[in-house]
């Protein structure tokens, strides 16, 4: 539970058909297996303790004090556990037989949910049998135990993780044109509990589906469904027991339908998630409605031991053909921002500095794509090689193949002599290669560029990634500097993958030089190339040894940039997604690296140039990303 995580599961037990003796003994079975598998919140099937097709049985009395009596037991049994369960039975009251879902803790009922809406068409007919809550809420009383209210407005409210408040909805509630969750997350649920009885037919699975994890979007919240399946009648409808674990839209956990090795589908939830995703959201509907009550409960505040995916790579999908759509999407997007940003400017030109390494090759190649989006020649592209002190035969042999391949205006100018020069008017030693060193000629590469723009009027094109504008790494008015930024919203793992696919489709298209280039500069180190390179004539001078691996600092990006996480449990998800290539010493070193970078560096970043944004991570001062310059990261690093 620390660091927002709950486990839950959705209970898939075996029925019989009015025997509530044998299905509370179920229910009892799998409360305590939950409880030993450490869950919190346990669904059960709607109406389990008696099965969903009891018919007409539902009308006999003894069925329903069987059904009183069995929730009875179930909370007498389970009064060891400490876990929320939610369990299905029918409820008589006042002359009238409610749907209901009982919320029990510990041996207590802590309310009674009835079904709102009630379907009566096709193969349902429960309108039949129930009533339909009205929206008049009470206080009802089972047995020994103390009054407890019946509402569908309820909230169970967790004193110990105030994020996680429960509400109930059941089965066709979800189905209607306004499901009762979202008046239930609207006024504080973050966590929808869905006790169901949805049969089979073709197809009618991947609709559920689309439901709950839709649903769990809209609502921004988690969603548990239960669904009846072995053991309900048969006559006329089959039951497969499905069970879905839903998270804004993700779908953590599925039990599909009529698999009978999971009678537990089990996940984590993040309720911190869910409130920063609703927090950031301006157009999430939050209502005060006075018929909604809290019901307080405590849970005792362990570690969860985590089960659901976290992905250590977030930005770039795992399936290869869902990769080729990304890499091919994001293009588009650069590549039309681009298009329009010539069109407006009436550039005759664009200029990009081409070093042989990953960005200038991304940006390159968006710029390709733009031109043949205008129908316009080439070499209409002016990219220009600047060597200097750091440069390495192997880039600028490469960046000479992706030019003369591509086609475009391709010019190599000399910058070594222009940065000695600077450096004598400076005063600067040569021999002390400190960052003036460095940057002199990042800014001497700038202003190349931007004079070589001006003169053929043209723009210059920024090679810049995400990655680097998170971490500062660029030379301020330097490399940092440009009129359109292409790659400003593209990470560095993403980059790589986006290069890798243009190698794939030019070598698809029979263009084998021009895709062995490309796979050349994925394998080239990456590297500002601004010092010396080493006896042997390779680059000596690697980023990922002076600032850490990309892909630990972009799984950093992700998480703390799109849900707020604490660097606390950044770290713990850093452990458990890339712990297997990184030891613990490692992760914590480069997390102090990068939020002490994200801090300081921001000032880079407030004055951007204009870029498109390709993804929900960006840090534009314009749009996505504002933060003052000088703020302190005292409170976040441990």
């Amino acid at each position: 539970m620390k660091n927002g995580f709950i486990k839950v599961a959705a209970a898939l037990p075996k029925v019989r058909v009015a025997d509530t003796a044998f299905n509370t003994d179920e229910a009892i079975r799998l409360c305590k297996l939950a409880e030993e598998s450490a869950v919190k919140v346990l669904v059960f099937p709607e109406l389990n303790l008696t099965g969903y097709t009891c018919a007409d049985l539902f009308l006999n009395e003894t069925l329903l004090s069987a059904a009183r009596e069995g929730l009875s037991r179930y909370l007498e049994q389970t009064a060891g556990t400490t876990l929320v369960s939610v369990v299905g039975l029918p409820f008589c009251l006042r002359g009238k037989l409610y749907n209901c879902a009982a919320v029990c803790q510990s041996g207590k009922l802590l309310g009674m949910v009835p079904k709102t809406h009630l379907p009566n068409y096709a193969e349902y007919y429960e309108a039949r049998w129930f009533a339909p809550y009205e929206g008049t809420p009470t206080d009802i009383t089972l047995g020994s135990f103390d009054a407890v209210p019946f509402a569908a407005e309820l909230i169970f409210s967790c004193r110990d993780v105030p994020a996680l408040k429960i509400a109930v909805e059941l089965c066709e509630d979800l189905w209607v044109t306004v499901p009762p969750s979202s008046a239930h997350a609207a006024a504080g649920a973050t966590l929808i509990c869905n006790p169901s009885a949805s049969n089979e037919t073709i197809g009618k699975n991947e609709y559920r589906k689309s439901l709950v994890s839709g649903q769990s979007a809209r609502i921004a919240g988690a969603y548990i469904y239960a669904s009846c399946g072995e053991g309900e009648s048969t006559t006329d409808v089959v039951f497969g027991g499905h069970g879905m674990i839903a998270e804004n839209g993700t779908m953590l956990a599925e039990r599909e339908p009529f698999d009978e090795d999971h009678e537990l589908l089990i996940s984590e939830i993040d309720v911190e998630r869910l409130i920063h995703e609703r927090l950031r959201m301006n157009t999430f509907s939050t209502t005060f409605c006075e018929k909604y009550r809290e019901i307080p409960f405590s849970l005792p505040v362990l570690e969860t031991n985590l089960t659901r995916f976290v992905d250590p790579h977030p930005f770039v999908p795992d399936d290869r053909g869902e990769r080729a759509k990304r890499c091919e999407a994001i293009l588009s997007i650069q590549s039309r921002g681009l298009k329009k940003r010539i069109e407006c400017a009436n550039a005759k030109k664009i200029v990009v500095g081409i070093s042989g390494g990953l960005d200038s090759t991304l940006a390159l190649l968006v710029m390709v794509h733009a031109m043949d989006a205008l129908n316009r020649p080439r070499n209409d592209i002016v990219a220009v090689t600047m060597p200097c002190f750091g440069t390495t035969k192997r880039t600028k042999n490469n960046a000479t193949v992706l030019c003369e391949e591509l086609g475009v205006d391709f010019r190599t100018i000399d910058i070594h002599d222009a940065v000695m020069q600077h450096f004598k008017d400076i005063g600067h030693d040569p021999e002390d290669r400190n960052v003036t060193y460095e940057n002199g000629q990042a800014r001497e590469r700038t202003q190349v560029l931007m004079d070589i723009a001006n003169d053929c009027g043209g723009l210059v094109v920024g090679t810049g990634d995400l990655s680097e504008l998170a971490l500062g790494w660029a030379t301020y008015n330097g490399d940092h500097m440009s009129m359109y930024g292409v790659n400003a919203s593209v990470p560095k793992t993403l980059v790589r993958h986006i290069v890798a696919y243009c190698a794939d489709c030019a070598e698809s298209r029979g263009e084998s030089k021009l895709a062995a280039a490309l796979r050349d500069v994925l394998d080239t180190p990456v590297s500002p190339e601004l010092l010396p390179a080493d006896g042997n004539g390779e680059i000596a001078q690697k980023t990922e040894d002076l600032v850490g691996p990309y892909e630990i600092h972009d799984f950093y990006l992700y998480y703390l940039i799109r849900f707020g996480f604490s660097p606390e449990k950044l770290f713990r998800l850093a452990n458990y997604a890339l712990g297997d290539v990184y030891p613990p010493e490692i992760l914590h070193k480069w997390l102090l690296v990068f939020l002490r970078r994200f801090f300081a560096q921001q000032f880079k970043r407030s004055c951007l140039p204009d870029g498109p944004k390709v993804g929900s991570i960006a840090l534009s001062p314009r749009g996505d990303w504002r933060m003052p310059s000088d703020a302190s990261p005292a409170a976040w690093l441990f």
